[in-house]
This record gives structure tokens, C-alpha cells and sequence, in this order.
């Protein structure tokens, strides 16, 4: 399988700066946390070298599968694993000795295969089952999502997750429609959509993008486990060593933004005390003051990067 075809599976983003950011060691010890097709983890394996060592995590079978032919074909001194598990899971999944990082990356994004493959359910453009979840081994489908969740609980969910404006209305559509069969397809949950808002709506383009936006980020409890990843990452990062976060999402960039926010000015006192008191003093420093954002070039080569933000930050030592 060639470059080309991986990146068919999933092309990364932002790749140059994302090994820039990271500033790889050759006999470093690094974490991507979503291997996905592999693009990200082949380009960090490329620049170990002996005594390196990279670690693959996704708890998606089908793109560790992916990422362990491609991280087979690169050549290098350095070693690597790929571990099933979600942020979750981290850093618990890990040997004890693996538990010091001089790099850690994250893509939050969903891969282009996830989006592509009809039967896993995330695309509002192919029909398959309503299913979204990224392991498939375990955990509530968006169908069944769907036939437990109250009305009130549906729009608030449709707003934070999906910034829906027309979130009561897609709401109320699907407790109709639900009340006379189970929503089971990914066509059926698109055309009571397409049904719940106005036809301006539906002439700008697909309205059900928010709605499977809102709903694979509710299936896969996205949210609290980035929230888990960003509260364990300052225990386990060597001096010095490196996090680079890409998020695609709104929520999800205000998350990471306010976490390196703390780790780079955690104290809690009060503005106006002359003294710090609470003892805590900075982690490390932001390496990117604003996101980085994918170059218009890239924009032509890959447009699912457009939503795409980096961010990227260095520890100075241990937690406190």
C-alpha cells in the first residue's frame, strides 16, 4: 500500500507543523493518541532513531489495522506499539515505564475512512446504519441514542454539540417521527431533518451536518474524553516535552485552549494580591499563542482541514 493510498484512508492535517511543533528526539519516547490511518505516527517514526519509541493509540480496530501496515513499511532504528484504547483509558493502558513522554499529539477529527465506510454510520451523505461509534465493541449506537433521549435533553444536545439554530425544531421532528418506528437509518435521521427546518435552509446545503455532528460527539462521549486527556497530560510529560492538540470543533478548541491556559498560569489568586500564595507556579509555556490554521495549499489538497486548529504547548518540568 503506498503513501497515497493511506492518505486515503486518511490524509493528516497539518502534518508539517505538527512534527515542527513537536520537535521529535530521535531516541524520544511519543504518544499519538489517534493514529488513524498512521500519516501523523509514520511521519513521527520516520524521525526516531535507536532507543526511540512511538506508541499508537485508537479505539478504532480498523484504524490500528491501517496504522500497523504503514508503520511496518517505515525504516527505522526506533520501536513501536499500538495500543486499542480511548483517551479514557490513558495513561492506564500504558507499561509503567512508557508513562514519561517527551511528545504527545492528538487529532480530534474524525478520519476520512470513519466518514467514507457507509456502514459505520457517520456520513449524512450514505445511507447505512445509524450507528457513529468509533469502537464498535462497546457502547450505545446514535439509534439508540435517539430512541431514549428525551426532547429536552435532545436540544440541548443539538445546541452544544452541534450549534444547531433549529434545534428545537429537529427535536420535536424526530420525537414525532420516532413515535410511529425506530430511527435506524442514516437517510431516515437526513430527511426528518431536511423536514424540520425552513427551505432556505435546505438550499444552502445539507442541513443534517450539525444534527450527525451533535450526535457522533454524544455517542462517543467526545467531550469528557478529551476532558480526561487534558486533566492526565501534566503528570506524564517529561522536561521539556511537547503537546500538540488538533481540534475541529468549537467546544473542543476552547477546551484545549483554556487547559494550556492553566498550565501556563495556574495560579488562583487574586489579581489584586501582591504576592502569589496558592504556590503554583507555571507548567511550561503555549507554543502557539493563536491555533495554527491548514495553508491554502493544503485547503486545495484537502479540504476536511479547513475547520482544522492546532495548538501546541512545551512543559518546563513535572506537575505541581
Amino acid at each position: 500500500m503506498t503513501s497515497a493510498d493511506y492518505n486515503a484512508w486518511h490524509t493528516p492535517v497539518l502534518l508539517r507543523e505538527v512534527i515542527e511543533a513537536l520537535r521529535v528526539k530521535a531516541d524520544g519516547l511519543y504518544v499519538d493518541m489517534t493514529a488513524g490511518g498512521g500519516g501523523h505516527s509514520a511521519a513521527i517514526l520516520e524521525k526516531l532513531g535507536c532507543g526511540g519509541k512511538l506508541i499508537a493509540l485508537d479505539r478504532d480496530r480498523e484504524a490500528l489495522e491501517a496504522s500497523d501496515k504503514r508503520l511496518s513499511q517505515v525504516e527505522t532504528e526506533a520501536s513501536y506499539q499500538l495500543i486499542h484504547a480511548s483517551f479514557s483509558e490513558f495513561p492506564s493502558c500504558l507499561e509503567e515505564e512508557d508513562r514519561r513522554l517527551d511528545g504527545l499529539l492528538a487529532d480530534l477529527g474524525v478520519s476520512s475512512h470513519q466518514l467514507d465506510r457507509d456502514e459505520r454510520g457517520f456520513s449524512y451523505l450514505k445511507d447505512g446504519p445509524l450507528d457513529m461509534r468509533m469502537n464498535q465493541d462497546k457502547g450505545m449506537t446514535a439509534a439508540e441514542l435517539l430512541a431514549d433521549i428525551s426532547e429536552e435533553e435532545l436540544i440541548a444536545l443539538l445546541r452544544l454539540y452541534g450549534e444547531e439554530r433549529y434545534a428545537t425544531s429537529i427535536a420535536r421532528a424526530i420525537v414525532r417521527r420516532r413515535e410511529l418506528s425506530p430511527i435506524t437509518r442514516t437517510t431516515e435521521l437526513t430527511s426528518v431533518v431536511a423536514h424540520a427546518v425552513p427551505s432556505k435552509v435546505r438550499r444552502l446545503g445539507n442541513p443534517a451536518r450539525q444534527t450527525f455532528q451533535a450526535l457522533r460527539m454524544a455517542v462517543n462521549r467526545e467531550q469528557q474524553e478529551l476532558a480526561h486527556l487534558l486533566h492526565e497530560i501534566p503528570e506524564i510529560m517529561k522536561p521539556r516535552g511537547r503537546v500538540v492538540l488538533i481540534s475541529f470543533h468549537s467546544l473542543e478548541d476552547r477546551m484545549v485552549k483554556q487547559a494550556m491556559r492553566r498550565w501556563q498560569s495556574p495560579c488562583e489568586c487574586p489579581p489584586d494580591f501582591p504576592v502569589c500564595t496558592c504556590g503554583k507556579t507555571p507548567l511550561g509555556n503555549q507554543l502557539t499563542t493563536k491555533p495554527l490554521l491548514a495553508t491554502e495549499d493544503e485547503l486545495d489538497d484537502n479540504p476536511r482541514s479547513r475547520s482544522a486548529k492546532m495548538r501546541a504547548f512545551e512543559f518546563l518540568g513535572g506537575a505541581q
